[in-house]
C-alpha cells in the first residue's frame, strides 16, 4: 500500500464517522463495539453491532460499523485481498441505506457522515489497491456530504478528525511530493498547524475519535515531522488501551527502532513473535512475522552477533516470499536479503554473498539497494 498518495489527501478525511448519542445505550453499544473492533476482537464486535441493529434499526451506525470490522481485517493483512469484495458490498450496503435516509430528510446530519464516512473508506481501499480513478471519484463524492455535515453542527468535536487530516495533508503533501501540485486546484488549500490542532483537539477529547485521531496524529509525527517524543506518546496511548492490537503495537516497536533505543526494540517485537506463536488475533501472519524478524535480525546485526541475525534475516525473507509479488518486494525483503550478503561477506564466503547480492539486484530498487549491491560485488572481484 502506498501510505500517502493524491486521492489518499481527500479520502483520509472522511476516516471518522460522526456518531450522535441518542440514548445511553446507543452510546454504551457503539463505544463497546468500536473498542472490540480496535482490541481485535471482531466476534464480540459483530454481536455488539447486531445488537444495535436490532435496538436501532433505522439508524446506519450497526452498517458501518459491520464494514468497519472487515476494514480491520484487510488492515492486518493488507497483502490479501480475499476480504475486499465482501468489505465493498457492505460498504455498499451503508450508501444505499443511508440514500434512503436523505431522501426523505435531506439534513439528516447520522445519514450525511455515515454515507461520506462509508465512502471514504471505499476509497482508501481503492488507494491501497492502486485503483487510482475509482479513489478520485470516492473522493469527489465524499467530500462534499461530510462539507454538509459539519455546516449542520459544527459542535461535533470528532469531526476535528477529518477536518484535520485534510487540513494538515492539504498543506504537506504538494510540498513533499510536487507532482500532486496540479490536482490541488481542485480542492480547497490547507493548513499544517490548523490541521495539527484539530487532530490534537480530537485526540484529546473526542468522544468517538480519539483513538483514530491518536493513530493519524502518529503517523504524521514519524512520517512528516520527525517529532519521536510526541509519536511516543500517542503510540503508548494506544497501546495503552489496546495492549493485543498488532498495529498500535508494532508502531510502538517502529519508533524505538527509530529512536535507537534497541532494548526497547527487541523487547516489543520478541512480543509481537511471541504472541504470533501463541497465534493471538491479527498477530500470526506473514506480514507481521516479516517485520519483527527484520528488526530483531537488524538489532544483532549492529551488535556483532551475525550467527543470530543471519536466521532472523531468513526467517524475513522467508515470510516475505509469501505474500509478495515480483517487482512488489517490501523493503524489509530487500534489505534482510542485502544484510545476509554482508554477513556472509564478512565471513569470507563470496559465493554465499554474491547470491544474495544478485537476488537483490533481481528485486526493485530501495532506497539504493542496487547500487550497494552492485558495489558490494565489485568489492570481492
Amino acid at each position: 500500500m502506498k501510505l500517502f498518495s493524491p486521492t489518499l489527501l481527500v479520502i483520509l478525511i472522511l476516516s471518522c464517522g460522526s456518531l450522535y448519542s441518542q440514548k445511553p445505550t446507543y452510546d454504551s453499544l457503539v463505544t463497546a463495539g468500536i473498542n472490540q473492533i480496535y482490541s481485535i476482537k471482531f466476534a464480540e464486535a459483530e454481536k455488539t453491532f447486531q445488537l444495535l441493529k436490532k435496538e436501532y434499526p433505522e439508524h446506519p451506525a450497526s452498517r458501518f460499523f459491520f464494514a468497519m470490522i472487515d476494514w480491520w481485517r484487510i488492515i492486518l493483512s493488507e497483502e490479501n485481498e480475499e476480504q475486499d469484495d465482501l468489505f465493498y458490498e457492505k460498504i455498499d450496503e451503508t450508501v444505499n441505506f443511508c440514500d434512503e435516509i436523505l431522501d426523505n430528510d435531506p439534513n439528516n446530519v447520522d445519514a450525511l457522515f455515515f454515507k461520506g464516512g462509508a465512502i471514504g473508506f471505499r476509497g482508501r481501499l481503492n488507494v491501497m489497491r492502486e485503483s487510482w480513478f475509482s479513489a478520485a471519484d470516492d473522493g469527489r463524492e465524499a467530500l462534499p456530504l461530510v462539507e454538509h455535515a459539519y455546516e449542520l453542527d459544527p459542535t461535533n468535536v470528532d469531526v476535528k478528525l477529518g477536518f484535520g487530516i485534510y487540513n494538515y495533508l492539504a498543506a504537506v503533501i504538494p510540498e513533499k511530493y510536487p507532482i500532486v501540485k496540479p490536482v490541488m486546484i481542485f480542492f480547497p488549500s490547507g493548513d499544517k498547524e490548523l490541521g495539527l490542532e484539530q487532530l490534537k483537539e480530537a485526540a484529546a477529547t473526542g468522544k468517538y475519535s480519539k483513538y483514530e485521531a491518536r493513530y493519524i496524529l502518529l503517523t504524521f509525527l514519524y512520517y512528516f515531522e520527525n517529532d519521536m517524543q510526541t509519536a511516543e506518546m500517542y503510540a503508548q496511548q494506544l497501546y495503552n488501551s489496546f495492549p493485543n492490537n498488532p498495529v498500535f503495537e508494532r508502531w510502538r516497536g517502529r519508533i524505538a527502532a527509530r529512536q535507537k533505543d534497541v532494548a526497547l526494540t527487541d523487547s516489543i517485537f520478541k512480543n509481537v513473535l511471541s504472541k504470533a506463536d501463541k497465534n493471538f488475533e491479527g498477530y500470526n501472519t506473514p506480514m507481521i512475522r516479516r517485520e519483527a524478524n527484520y528488526y530483531l535480525g537488524f538489532n544483532l546485526k549492529n551488535s556483532g552477533e551475525l550467527n543470530s541475525a543471519l536466521q532472523y534475516f531468513k526467517k524475513c525473507i522467508e515470510e516475505g516470499k509469501k505474500i509478495e509479488e515480483e517487482g512488489e518486494e517490501s523493503g524489509f525483503r530487500i534489505n534482510a536479503t542485502l544484510y545476509a550478503g554482508t554477513i556472509f561477506q564478512t565471513w569470507g564466503n563470496k559465493t554465499e554473498a554474491k547470491k544474495y547480492y544478485n537476488k537483490v539486484l533481481e528485486m526493485r530498487d530501495f532506497r539504493g539497494s542496487h547500487q550497494s549491491a552492485e558495489s558490494y560485488l565489485a568489492s570481492m572481484k
